[in-house]
């Protein structure tokens, strides 16, 4: 008898459904080791007791993805109805299985060089940047580069392949059809039960919610580790038609405005005259620099260049000689979300920006108010038209004239890099001369493309640039070389003599490989500085700089009486607004001028505080009461509620008349 029942048992549809399940975990199990492995110089050093609690966080979020992308396997195989032992129906369940296998361990596959660059997984935000004409080139590369990941793949899906015959075939032995049918339909319940159960986080409580990506951050405070917890295709699916509000009320309105607003009113009785209008009728032009992390500057890291090396020379002989940001920070991770920062003044948390339906709303930014002071406005990129999603947010912004590869190509010879687009030097090139035929006064902003994986420089190069101690030091150093030519080419026309040149990076390198740039602090961390031909602005900024705070500041030194929307800072005509540098990377980072806090807004706690002094970022002083915590804590909710307030009424100007 007791054979028997374990005979009916072990050959129910339940029981084999959740072996065959369990290959799955299998699969993801060895595809978040590999990715540890791989990133484990990002993500950290595991603590003691630290891997099981790991562990528990990745089997609840592999849990989570399964249901997402295996439901219909676990529905169909639970339904109380007899052929589903057919061979027939087995045979589609085995090709659905196969063929989402392959799919969900791709991506995670994938994720474990994507987690390289952004520190992010997989969202459906980023399918925007799938949309590019050399997509399949850089796919071909990665996976050149990568070939042990296609080994595995290969490895992992013949393992779900065999592993199915071996989980065996379901056989009830239950022959009254009535006693089948009630049996199986109460299976079935107790299956869907168990889904709705697992997808909730493990409460039916009406008070829960599904968990979200940020949930991660339950089962650790480090915002590397709590990526690493999540798999796809749970952050595809959870990310996909959402905006990742954060649904909250800090302060009341009057409350919250006396804290922090977007809202910029110019006092023209209060500004410093000696910086307000100074740059009034120059020309504008912003170098974004691709993953131009701070650590690459001598000048800003002589503790790591003692003999004033570094990558950026010529760079750094514009920030002795210009107005340079001692300390400036990127609010944000991706070139997708550096490029609002800087042209709009605008930041992203969960989600970019540009990527939300809510960013649609009504909005002013900085070539609209540059147009307005009588500015012609321009973008160039060289990378193919249309790619990256750069074109459709210029023109969001209210750029007039957009400059790409496609441009470049119907008058010069091909300069391409074989991935992304036009080298830099060339690139840099045409955009002189096509500044040198614009009507004056104008503003353009450059994003450069050369410094970024694959990581190459031209043939003619390669023996003659430093390569480093990292793969993006020469590519930089590519870069900050193709400055200087363009500077030594057009520096005596009349145009560049009356210019004002701002130069800041997207984000941080993925190849930092200082102790420091490792810190939540020194990922944020990227070159920024403003430098004019005639020397009519220099100097250091010693406190915190954002890029949120490039619009405000401009606007300021061109003279710009009327009021505006920006959640950044004129540095030299509004003390009245505090210092302070904020990012997400799954969790907040708040930099003042003497600490930074990190703040989990998924429990509302402030979970590390460090002092400015401690660049390793290794003694929390958040258990101390200290008012510096309270205060930018304080600050940093009201911006996150006045961010999401305007989301909410996809509203990004003044509201009266300008």
């Amino acid at each position: 008898m007791n054979k028997e029942i374990f005979k009916t048992i072990w050959g129910s549809n339940i029981l084999i459904l959740l072996k065959r399940l369990g290959l799955i975990y299998v699969a993801l199990f060895i595809c978040r080791a590999a990715f540890y492995i791989y990133n484990s110089s990002i993500v950290g050093a595991m603590e003691d007791g630290e891997a099981w609690q790991l562990l528990k966080g990745a089997t609840q979020f592999d849990t989570i993805s399964i249901i997402y992308a295996f439901g219909a396997l676990i529905l169909l195989s639970v339904l109380p109805f007899r052929f589903v032992e057919q061979r027939w129906w087995q045979t589609i369940l085995k090709s659905y299985t196969i063929i989402v296998s392959a799919l969900v361990i791709a991506v995670n596959l994938s994720d474990i060089v994507y987690f390289r660059y952004t520190q992010s997984r997989f969202t459906s935000g980023d399918i925007f940047f799938a949309d590019n004409s050399n997509t399949a080139l850089l796919i071909g590369q990665f996976a050149v580069e990568n070939w042990y990941l296609i080994i595995l793949w290969i490895a992992l899906v013949s393992m779900i392949w065999y592993g199915w015959k071996l989980c065996g075939t379901p056989s009830s032995r239950l022959h009254n059809k009535w006693i089948y049918l009630i049996v199986h339909t109460a299976t079935m319940a107790l299956v869907i039960t168990a889904t709705i159960w697992a997808v909730r986080g493990g409460s039916l409580s009406r008070y829960t919610r599904p968990i979200t990506l940020s949930n991660a951050l339950s089962y650790t405070n480090s915002s590397a580790k709590a990526t690493m917890i999540l798999s796809n295709p749970f952050s595809i699916f959870r990310s996909t038609g959402n905006n990742e509000f954060i649904d909250t009320k800090f302060f009341s309105d009057e409350e919250l405005n006396e804290i922090f607003t977007p809202i910029h009113k110019v006092d023209t009785t209060q500004v410093n005259r000696e910086y307000f209008g100074s740059m009034k009728g120059k020309n504008i032009c912003i170098f974004v620099l691709e993953s131009f992390s701070a650590e690459l500057s001598g000048y800003l890291n002589p503790d790591i260049y003692p003999d004033g090396g570094g990558y950026t020379p010529f760079l750094d002989s514009l920030m002795r000689s210009g107005f340079v940001m001692k300390r400036g920070y990127a609010n944000g991770t991706k070139s997708i979300e550096g490029l609002p920062s800087v042209l709009s003044s605008i930041p992203s948390f969960k989600t970019p920006f540009v990527l939300m339906p809510a960013s649609l709303g009504e909005g002013k930014q900085l070539p609209k108010y540059m147009t307005d002071l009588g500015y012609e406005t321009a973008f160039f990129c060289g990378s193919p038209r249309g790619s990256m999603g750069f074109e459709a947010y210029a023109k969001s912004a209210g750029i007039e004239n957009l400059y790409s590869m496609d441009e470049y190509n119907q008058t010069r010879e091909d300069a391409y890099d074989g991935y992304w687009g036009l080298w830099d030097e060339e690139f840099f090139d045409y955009t002189g001369e096509v500044l040198s035929q614009t009507k004056e006064p104008f503003m353009s902003a450059l994003f450069s493309i050369s410094s970024h994986h694959p990581f190459n420089v031209p043939e003619r190069y390669k023996s003659v640039l430093p390569k480093g101690e990292s793969r993006i030091h020469q590519p930089a150093a590519y870069t900050d070389m193709s400055l200087r030519k363009f500077f030594e080419k057009y520096s005596n026309d009349e145009w560049f003599q009356n210019t004002l040149f701002i130069f800041v990076a997207d984000h941080v390198s993925s190849e930092v490989y200082t102790a420091k740039s490792k810190t939540p602090r020194g990922k944020q961390q990227i070159v920024t500085t403003f430098y004019t031909p005639d020397g009519s602005l220099s100097g250091e900024y010693n406190s915190v700089f954002q890029q949120l705070d490039i619009m405000p500041t401009l606007l300021g030194l061109l003279g710009n009486e009327k009021p505006y929307y920006s959640f950044g800072r004129d540095i030299f005509n509004e003390p009245g607004r505090r210092p302070m540098v904020f990012n997400y990377r799954g969790t907040f980072v708040a930099n003042s001028d003497s600490l930074s806090v990190i703040y989990n807004d998924q429990t509302d706690k402030i979970t590390g505080a460090f002092q400015m002094s401690d660049t390793l970022m290794v003694k929390d002083i958040s258990a101390t009461q200290n008012g510096e915590i309270a205060a930018n804590e304080r600050l940093l909710k009201a911006v996150i509620q006045q961010y999401y307030n305007s989301l909410r009424k996809r509203e990004y100007k003044v509201e009266s008349k300008e």
